[in-house]
């Protein structure tokens, strides 16, 4: 069986950085959790960040950018939190790789998990095509990324991983 990592605060798991959650009502979501598939993940509480906690953004370039170095996460009080980020992200690798996980639906729009679109790092709500940190180190080691709102796409990638066409 296919496995999917899915963002832990999709699922309504109070872990956002306010404290809250973002659930996705969707059906294929639902079909995965009764047929035991979801690897429900967060990487910023997987390296120890607190709920709730300063929001943070990419400033620099997005997650590619921050694996090379040359791109960093800073919160909102000018913390570079770019070590517990990079943390995060690796824990959620080692976790996906043990669980054979081969695609993943993340939250659009953080900076860890962004998919299509991230925050410049300048806190005023300006987005950036482009993934979060742990959305990129997931791309780069194979494992197909997808946002909360192309479930569909996602769901259509499993049956073709599980179809033997991929």
């Amino acid at each position: 069986m296919i496995k999917v990592l899915v963002s832990s605060c999709l699922l309504g798991e109070p872990v956002r950085y306010h404290g809250g959650h973002a659930p996705c009502a969707s059906d294929v979501i639902e079909r995965w959790k009764a047929e035991g598939r979801l690897v429900a993940l967060c990487p910023e509480t997987m390296a120890g960040l607190p709920v709730p906690r300063p929001p943070a953004e990419i400033a620099g370039g997005d997650g590619f950018a921050v694996l090379r170095g040359t791109a960093y996460v800073g919160d909102s009080t000018g913390t570079d939190v770019t070590a517990m980020f990079l943390k995060g992200a690796r824990a959620v690798l080692e976790a996906a790789f043990a669980q054979g996980v081969r695609a993943a639906v993340l939250k659009d729009g953080s900076p860890s998990c962004g998919t299509t679109y991230i925050f410049d790092g300048s806190f005023r709500g300006q987005r950036d095509a482009g993934q979060g940190v742990t959305a990129a180190l997931l791309a780069e080691a194979g494992i197909r990324t997808f946002s909360d709102r192309q479930i569909g796409e996602a769901a259509a990638y499993v049956a073709e991983l599980e179809a033997g066409a991929v």
